[in-house]
């Protein structure tokens, strides 16, 4: 099966390379696809925090992996690409929950969001509390360690 999706909005920062950490240091604009309507976001701004879904448009399928140490960090286990955040993953998605900061018009000025300029933006979503985790988040010591600086 084959699936064929189209852009709805596209990302522009300042930022042009996928460095992993560091990424909230910026605000970033989400500015809407041409043939899709403005309509499209409505009652947006009710929300604090949206889900943005993306394609790593900058990844080469020969850089695709499924699996490997995070960061090629030889103090973190061997992982498989579903078991951590890498943008080289089979189908190139990145999912990203960020701060809404405005909406006005055609354009969504957000924070947090790990994506660089140009990125094709595939979906939206608005946050609901309803369909955030009701059990407790569990991960592994090393992802915290990770994680340290990627949103300062």
């Amino acid at each position: 099966m084959n699936i064929t999706m189209h852009p709805i909005a596209h990302i522009h920062c300042q930022r042009n390379q996928a460095i992993d950490d560091n990424w909230g240091s910026e605000n970033f604009e989400i500015i809407l696809a041409d043939h899709i309507p403005e309509e499209a976001l409505i009652g947006i701004e009710e929300f604090s925090h949206l889900e943005i879904i993306y394609f790593f448009h900058l990844v080469d399928e020969k850089d695709i992996v499924f699996s490997g140490r995070p960061r090629g960090n030889p103090n973190y286990p061997e992982t498989g690409i579903f078991a951590q955040r890498k943008k080289d993953r089979p189908n190139r998605l990145g999912l990203t929950t960020v701060e809404l900061l405005e909406h006005k018009g055609r354009v969504l000025k957000v924070r947090n969001l790990d994506a660089i300029d140009g990125t094709a933006v595939l979906d939206i979503k608005p946050v609901m509390r309803e369909f955030q985790p009701v059990t407790e988040i569990r991960q592994p010591a090393w992802a915290s360690e990770l994680m340290q600086n990627y949103w300062k």
